[in-house]
């Protein structure tokens, strides 16, 4: 693939780096459940020593240490991984939904930063800064040419210090600098929205501390704007996943009480355990329920669940519970299917080993790990077909990457070919226009298609489903 158009990579990311932990943290490691391999640990002590006295300049030895261990835990799967001080921080913020920051969503746009909304109350919001604006650049850093994963490390750093961002709103056809001090922004995974008298639409994009009781509020407010409501669209498109626990809640405001929401089995006895639509199974800390005052009506009420190939892990045990369960149609694509469970466990006070320890099941049994949840109803991403569809990874694409526990894995050739035929598609009309495909519509927008689909099912007129979409199974581990 050319450098210059790695598309494949764009849309991977955020869905592999956001595919994470589903899980809590553990202070102490467990001891092992077989004698150690002494031959194996003395050899690794003779190449650690080697290595310090014949390497052609020093290596400091927490280095060589932190690198041995990140490498082993690589060896695993693609979820697996050893935090060292700067990522177990980063992993940290990612899961309380809290950073330091600037306070924005943001997208891109003809290689630039856009901002699609300003978090309400951040210092983004209190310096006026509006969905649609440009960021050119940041402190003296030209954004073209960054990736979003670049733009988003230029802008966090440290409580208190100062960045200056270069906007172009295009509203007004003027650039001018804005100077903002970053703070502690609490990051919004709740939207929500009455589209129409009756319809209301729910967006959760990643299941984090404060995700249940926003949902809650959330939910609460679209209530008291409609309480007649007749049609919910739980959308789930993109969300990568994040807390076991926000996972069962979210799907027990939906279920029944006692209904399973999900399953989970794996080597150690605290790896085997059903999580039912119950308070004891979603409170992690005690406390009351943020979902106490939901409105009765909300256990029946008519539901489409939107889902791509970028939901995955507890996006996708909300999406397997109401379906297994008959609540909901789910709409879409096939998800990720990240069907593992990993455990974070702290190794000292600013790292930690974050380890596969499960795989989890829906209620009727289904393992979702690398093949996903399989939508009632198959939607292309617009009405003219799917623009980015073919180049998703997904969970069967990662090197490395666990069978799904029950069938037997084969490699979809066929697919192989039609995505590589695709990228090629892609990269030779980049290279004429000289601009990336046209962007998808915003979640939640007048021009959603698969939204504007959800609503017509729900309102009982025609849905135009897709007409080229099949089922990927899961496919080959590959080792090399």
């Amino acid at each position: 693939m050319s450098a210059k158009f790695k598309v494949a990579g764009w849309l991977a990311l955020g869905v592999v780096a956001g595919a994470l932990a589903t899980m809590q943290l553990q202070a102490n490691a467990r001891s092992s459940l077989s004698p150690l391999p002494l031959e194996e640990l003395q050899q690794l002590a003779a190449v650690f020593a080697m290595i310090k006295s014949d390497y052609v300049e020093p290596i400091d030895e927490k280095k060589l240490i932190n690198d041995a261990i990140a490498g082993m835990v690589a060896g695993l799967d693609p979820h697996s991984q050893f935090f060292d001080k700067k990522n177990f921080k980063e992993f940290r913020e990612g899961t309380t939904g809290k950073f330091v920051g600037v306070g924005i969503e943001i997208g891109m746009e003809d290689g630039l930063v856009k901002i699609v909304s300003p978090i309400e109350g951040s210092p983004a919001f209190r310096a006026g800064l509006k969905s649609g604006d440009l960021i050119s650049k940041i402190d003296d850093s030209l954004v073209r040419g960054l990736g979003i994963d670049q733009a988003v490390k230029r802008m966090r750093g440290e409580l208190g210090t100062k960045v200056q961002l270069t906007i172009f709103r295009k509203s007004e056809n003027r650039s001018f600098p804005v100077t903002i001090v970053r703070e502690e922004i609490h990051n919004r995974s709740v939207r929500g929205k009455i589209i129409e008298p009756g319809y209301a639409w729910l967006r959760v994009s990643q299941f984090q501390d404060s995700t249940v009781d926003d949902f809650a509020k959330k939910l609460e407010e679209l209530y008291k704007q409609e309480p007649n409501l007749k049609g919910l669209v739980l959308d789930l498109r993109n969300d990568p996943g994040g807390l076991l626990e926000a996972s069962v809640a979210i799907s027990a405001a939906f279920l029944a009480k006692d209904l399973e929401v999900v399953s989970t089995n794996g080597q150690i006895a605290d790896s085997k355990a059903s999580f039912k639509a119950n308070p004891d199974h979603y409170l992690r800390r005690g406390g009351s329920d943020p979902l106490r005052n939901l409105p009765a009506a909300l256990k029946k009420v008519p539901m489409i669940v939107l889902v791509n190939e970028g939901s995955a892990s507890a996006s996708e045990i909300v999406a397997g519970a109401l379906q297994d369960h008959k609540r909901a149609v789910v709409m879409g694509a096939q998800t990720f299917g990240k069907g593992s469970v990993q455990t974070v466990r702290q190794l000292s006070p600013e790292t930690a080993l974050k380890i596969t320890t499960a795989r989890y099941y829906t209620p009727s049994g289904r393992s979702i790990q690398a093949t996903g949840i399989l939508p009632d109803i198959l939607l292309d991403e617009t009405a003219e077909g799917n623009v980015f569809a073919a180049l998703r990874t997904r969970e069967a694409d990662l090197e490395k990457h666990l069978n799904n526990g029950k069938d037997e894995e084969v490699k979809d050739e066929a697919r192989d070919k039609a995505r590589e035929a695709a990228r090629e598609k892609l990269e030779a009309d980049y290279a004429k226009k000289s601009e990336p495909p046209k962007p998808l519509p915003e979640f939640g927008s007048a021009e959603d298609f698969q939204l504007n689909q959800a609503l017509n099912h729900l309102k009982g007129l025609p849905v135009l489903v897709s007409k080229t979409a099949v089922e990927r199974k899961a496919e080959a581990k590959t080792d090399d």
